[in-house]
């Protein structure tokens, strides 16, 4: 590994390292929902702040990706040069192999000449060793004392012709023996020298074929990096642009709800001074509905009109200013209801009376706020607690199974009698429930 990191490093490979997962994306974003109407500006604020350091992370991100994009193009555009890198390798690669060749042709010339030389001397061993025994023992000139003997003149003068003959044959065999000796100790070195330069070719050739596998390895793990870095940046960057994007949305809803906030609680405060109520757009409403911590009427009755929701689903039977079926005129509505079914608050307000009225069975007052009451009568029973606060579509009650005085003649089932007073006058309801609500009563849905 530490070869293959140098040859990247050598071949220009820049390495990569996996970009750290943003903290910032372990963060949960919380539901608009479950923010509480007192904490809007508060978070809302902490949200623009996360918003900013996410964007932040995205702009870094965005330049991590370019960087391993740019980086994995000039990889791809030196494979021309890595290309023409290989190709010369490989004629090293060859011209080594043929010089090792060659070298290797030499050395076997050399070692054939070096066994030719050794056999020469071989075959002169006994020769050479009388002939250095002769030559410690005497010279060329040696000094008549020790050749001469007095007593055998003529020996010594025979001896002395024969060693004046036999000496240039030595010297002859000495001279021979000293170039064959010459000769062989010029071989050896040759052949070590070459040996030397063998050894130095196989060790260039080991490294060619070692950085040529090395630029093979180094480039396509070096890709396989960059594509990994590219794949993990690139998801790190689609998480940091959901999470911006939820951020942004969150921020979007948390300033909906405080601009809706604003606007209810401007049209509570004309309300409640006796001036015009401003009309509020269904959005502001939603979302002024939308805050379940709420304690008091999220908007003002009137601002309300026509996106109050029916406490009960059912079939009208009777509307405002129609004949009850006793001689009167009914001031409000009656809807023909289910067995058993749940009634919920239609609006926002506190229950000021709760429990049985005369024949009417359970009946519930809610004050909407603004001098509006909303009677609820023909219950079965009635869960909503005198002096209680309730947010509408929130259950105060339930229906009864059999038919009852709000039922009127010739009805199979229970019914509801609904009633808004203003100022303790009755109203027309017409027009204050929402679309769904109305085709729910005239039992078209």
């Amino acid at each position: 590994m530490p070869i293959l990191l140098a040859a990247i490093a050598a071949s220009g490979l820049a390495l990569v390292q996996p970009t750290a997962i943003s903290h910032a994306q372990e963060d949960q974003i919380p539901a608009l929902e479950d923010v509480p109407a007192q904490e809007l500006e508060q978070t809302t604020r902490s949200v623009q702040g996360d918003l900013e350091n996410v964007r932040g992370e995205i702009d870094l991100s965005a330049e991590r990706i370019e960087a391993i994009r740019a980086e994995i193009e000039a990889l791809d555009g030196d494979a021309t040069q890595l290309g023409a890198e290989l190709i010369a390798a490989g004629q090293r690669v060859d011209l080594a192999d043929e010089d090792i060749r060659l070298i290797e042709e030499r050395l076997e010339a050399l070692f054939a000449s070096e066994q030719s030389v050794r056999a020469r001397l071989d075959g002169h061993d006994r020769s050479i060793s009388n002939l250095l025994a002769s030559l410690q023992r005497i010279s060329a000139h040696p000094p008549p004392a020790i050749i001469v003997d007095p007593s055998d003149a003529l020996g010594s003068a025979r001896a002395a012709m024969l060693l004046g003959a036999v000496l240039p044959q030595l010297q002859e065999r000495a001279e021979t023996v000293t170039e064959s000796l010459n000769e062989l100790i010029a071989l050896k070195q040759t052949a070590l020298a070459e040996s030397e330069r063998l050894n130095a070719n196989l060790t260039t050739l080991n490294e060619e074929r070692l950085r040529i596998a090395t630029i093979i390895e180094a480039r396509s793990q070096g890709l396989e990096w960059l594509s990994d870095d590219l794949l993990r940046e690139e998801a790190e960057a689609q998480a940091l642009a959901d999470r911006a994007t939820s951020l942004e949305q969150l921020i979007a809803g948390l300033e909906g709800r405080i601009a809706a906030m604003t606007a209810a609680d401007e049209a509570t405060r004309a309300a409640d001074s006796g001036q015009t109520v401003p009309t509020l757009d269904p959005e502001t409403l939603r979302l002024a509905f939308a805050d379940t911590a709420r304690t008091e009427p999220a908007v003002p009755l009137e601002a309300a009109r026509g996106y109050l929701s029916a406490p009960v689903a059912g079939t009208t039977l009777t509307t405002y200013g129609a004949a009850d079926g006793y001689g009167g005129q009914s001031k409000g509505i009656t809807i023909s209801t289910a067995g058993g079914a749940t009634v919920s608050a239609p609006a926002d307000g506190w229950v000021v009376h709760s429990g049985p009225f005369l024949n009417y069975g359970q009946i519930v007052i809610l004050n909407a706020g603004q001098n509006y009451l909303v009677v609820l009568a023909g219950l079965d029973t009635v869960t909503a607690e005198p002096g209680a606060f309730v947010q509408m579509g929130s259950p105060i009650g339930t229906m009864g199974a059999a038919p009852n005085l709000e039922a009127g003649a010739g009805a199979s089932g229970p019914a509801l009698y609904i009633e808004l007073r203003e100022g303790g006058i009755p109203i027309d309801p017409e027009g204050w429930w929402t679309a769904q609500t109305q085709q729910q009563e005239s039992g078209t849905s």
